[in-house]
């Protein structure tokens, strides 16, 4: 007795790819291990800015984590030195060590970038 198995490979990836399948469930679970991740490893309170989603692509199913936070592009890609002014007010007051200080100009020493949406990737393979 002899059995032939013919299989349509893009049918099969089809089966594998299409919406609701295991492909979709298991990039789910990753997507939201690793968005979970970035919210942990973000500063301050741009975890809380941090969503995620599974969309179609144009090479099929992608796993989007996006952070809406109006400060992440100077987090993740840091700042040079710059001079901070005041805009509307003849000086800034801010406190220092206890004290209110007021100052015309502040000269700013920038920050080092903080890539934790490329960590949490890292972290969640």
């Amino acid at each position: 007795m002899s059995v032939q198995v013919t299989v349509d490979p893009s049918r099969l990836a089809r089966l594998l790819r299409r919406r609701g399948g295991r492909a979709e469930r298991k990039l789910r679970e990753r997507t939201s291990r690793v968005a979970s991740i970035a919210e942990r490893e973000a500063p301050g309170s741009m975890g809380r800015y941090i969503s995620w989603k599974v969309v179609e692509g144009p090479r099929g199913l992608q796993g989007l984590i996006v952070c809406d936070h109006p400060a992440v592009h100077y987090v993740l890609n840091g700042t040079r030195p710059h001079l901070i002014r005041p805009r509307r007010a003849k000086a800034l007051r801010f406190k220092l060590g206890g004290r209110v200080v007021f100052a015309k100009l502040v000269r700013h020493p920038g920050t080092k970038p903080n890539d934790f949406l490329g960590k949490a990737l890292r972290l969640g393979r």
